[in-house]
């Protein structure tokens, strides 16, 4: 293998952006360490072998940050980490099993004609997201507001292909979130305020969201460990950079 490759090659390469690459750069997480006769930075193969240890750690859900402290270790042999990354990788090829055997009796018991259950939708959507440990939790700090009614009804009357569709445009959603963070979009542009009406619009399939109740909404996204931790998981900054945009965009509607 060529020692000394462009971003653009290895751009190619790992089946990433350009624009990716240099965030990894900027962020100290895969830095190309060789420069070509023109002054250009160019990837080692151990750069590349770096690179896709963080395209898995990213696969398995790991915030950037977290993997920067893990491959930074200087204790960490790149041999563990392959071993790591494999144990977790079965483990998500478990869940993953389970998950799908799961959809597949739900899908069972709707063709006989049989209402999906809380515990059923559960199943769909991954206990570690929406499952249980956090239901008491929700209902306490909620159960008396216009929008968990609205929640418990909109919800209840929801097949099992409406939360397929749900998942799969919040999967998106998240996507293009984190891409245009990535690529430099600025709250209170155009494009910015149009995913935050996105973003609103998928709350508000649950309950009214106002321009006002999106503001407090986003701002769980921060507050509260948990949030963070999903968004950022996405893209290191995602949670802080979704409550700007949808605060830019609530108050050009409050103009």
């Amino acid at each position: 293998m060529n020692d000394a490759l462009t971003v653009g090659q290895v751009a190619a390469l790992a089946d990433v952006s350009v624009r990716t690459l240099h965030h990894y750069d900027a962020v100290g997480l895969v830095v190309p360490g060789g420069r070509s006769p023109a002054g250009y930075r160019t990837y080692s193969s151990q750069d590349v072998e770096r690179l896709y240890s963080v395209l898995t750690y990213r696969e398995l859900g790991f915030p950037l940050t977290e993997i920067k402290e893990i491959l930074d270790d200087p204790a960490a042999d790149p041999l563990e980490h392959l071993r790591r990354q494999r144990t977790l990788l079965d483990q998500r090829i478990a869940h993953l099993t389970a998950m799908a055997n799961a959809v597949d009796t739900v899908i069972e018991r709707k063709t006989m004609g049989t209402n999906l259950t809380p515990a059923e939708q559960r199943e769909i959507w991954g206990d570690d997201w929406t499952g249980e440990k956090y239901e008491d939790e929700a209902r306490e700090r909620w159960g008396t507001t216009d929008a968990w009614a609205q929640s418990t009804e909109r919800t209840a009357a929801m097949s099992a292909d409406d939360w397929r569709v749900i998942k799969a445009d919040t999967d998106q959603l998240e996507a293009d979130l984190a891409a245009a963070m990535l690529r430099g979009v600025e709250p209170g542009s155009d494009e910015a305020n149009a995913l935050a009406e996105r973003h609103r619009a998928s709350i508000d399939r649950f309950y009214d969201c106002d321009h006002a109740m999106h503001v407090c909404v986003a701002g769980t996204y921060t507050a509260d460990e948990r949030f963070r931790a999903h968004y950022d998981g996405r893209a290191a900054g995602l949670a802080e950079w979704i409550v700007a945009v949808v605060g830019a965009n609530a108050r050009e509607h409050e103009a």
